[in-house]
């Protein structure tokens, strides 16, 4: 049997009914849930806006063109005149490290806190012979202390590489001009050429594990291997003529995004066997791109360009990035940790740390 709940009377001195009580506290209870979720949804809104990308203390003005980390506190950052940075805080403060080389540095990679990559190009000025190699790499299995140069061997040798890959500490890619491919299955020991069904510039990749994985490059070029690079499979690009790619990301084997010029973005699905534009919304030219999850991904390029989605790519916008300065590498290690690096000793990194919280 319904009981009354003993409300103040209604208008006109008339005592409530038990329908009319229920209403009155039904409406009541749904006012306040509509209340909660509104504070609840402004609370989440103040986290978004308090995560900003700021500016860290690098010591250099060089090209910085590679991030990355091991943790929230281990990363190294390269660039120009064999400029070469770690830090141990985040990037509160960045030492100097010399790999022994005033080389530009293209890219780095760290295995663990010992065993790290690099890959070196030459001044093509300095060389004697159009023979000589370009590019080289640099090993270190000391945190950096002491490097060693590695020559691969073969044919193409002189081809310059751009980029370096690796989806554990012993398989590892190197690869860039004419479709070059070199690939180590004993952490560097030794370096293998592998077959490219182009002769494009391969200027960015990503491998989920040593056997799934893509590069991307010139000529709206995209390869695709499910076989530790074996084999290579060359993606369909809808309406991607003219498009230059220059970095991609995936999640898991089935989920992909590349980069490239004039703000170009396209997604995949299926794997990469077909790829379809996303409106980007900016025309400057993409350098990089890492998404953290099926929802959340971030860009750069020139011009400072930041672009961000928490929607796979549905839309995009642009935050601030406080420089004007071209953006070459972003990395991420969690949603709310990640760094961006590029012209003139350009160090940001992104935090939520500061955000406003709800108190228990």
């Amino acid at each position: 049997m319904l009981r009354t709940i003993n409300i103040s009377p209604l208008r006109g001195g008339r005592k409530s009914t038990p329908l009319a009580s229920w209403a009155l506290l039904t409406a009541h209870r749904s006012l306040l849930t509509l209340l909660f979720f509104l504070l609840t949804a402004h609370c989440a809104l103040l986290t978004v806006s308090a995560a900003t990308w700021t500016r860290q203390p690098a010591g250099t003005m060089a090209w910085l063109r590679a991030v990355y980390f091991l943790d929230q506190n281990r990363g190294w950052v390269a660039g120009s005149g064999g400029t070469l940075l770690e830090t141990i805080d985040g990037g509160q403060t960045w030492r100097k490290l010399y790999p022994l080389t005033k080389d530009n540095l293209r890219d780095v990679y760290f295995a663990n806190e010992k065993i790290g990559w690099l890959i070196a190009e030459r001044d093509v000025l300095k060389l004697k012979t159009n023979d000589e190699p370009r590019t080289y790499l640099l090993k270190t299995e000391d945190g950096g202390f002491s490097w060693r140069r590695v020559f691969l061997n073969g044919s193409d040798v002189n081809a310059r590489l751009v980029r370096a890959v690796f989806a554990d500490a012993e398989r590892g890619w190197v690869f860039g001009e004419s479709g070059v491919v070199f690939s180590t299955r004993d952490g560097g020991d030794h370096w293998i050429r592998q077959a490219s069904p182009t002769r494009h510039l391969l200027l960015g990749g990503a491998f989920v594990d040593p056997a799934h994985g893509w590069l991307v490059g010139a000529g709206a070029t995209i390869l695709q291997t499910s076989d530790g690079g074996m084999t290579w499979q060359s993606g369909n690009v809808r309406d991607g003529e003219g498009a230059r790619f220059t970095a991609a990301s995936f999640v898991g084997k089935s989920l992909g995004w590349a980069v490239g010029t004039v703000g170009r973005v396209f997604a995949t699905t299926d794997g990469g066997l077909t790829w379809f534009e996303q409106r980007s919304n900016v025309n400057d030219d993409l350098s990089d791109v890492k998404f953290i999850d099926a929802a959340e991904g971030w860009a750069v390029g020139t011009q400072g360009t930041l672009l961000h989605t928490i929607d796979g790519g549905v839309h995009w916008s642009a935050p601030s990035s406080g420089t004007s300065h071209a953006l070459e590498r972003i990395f991420f290690i969690d949603r709310n940790h990640g760094w961006a690096v590029g012209f003139g000793g350009t160090i940001l990194t992104y935090s939520q740390a500061g955000a406003p919280r709800l108190k228990s």
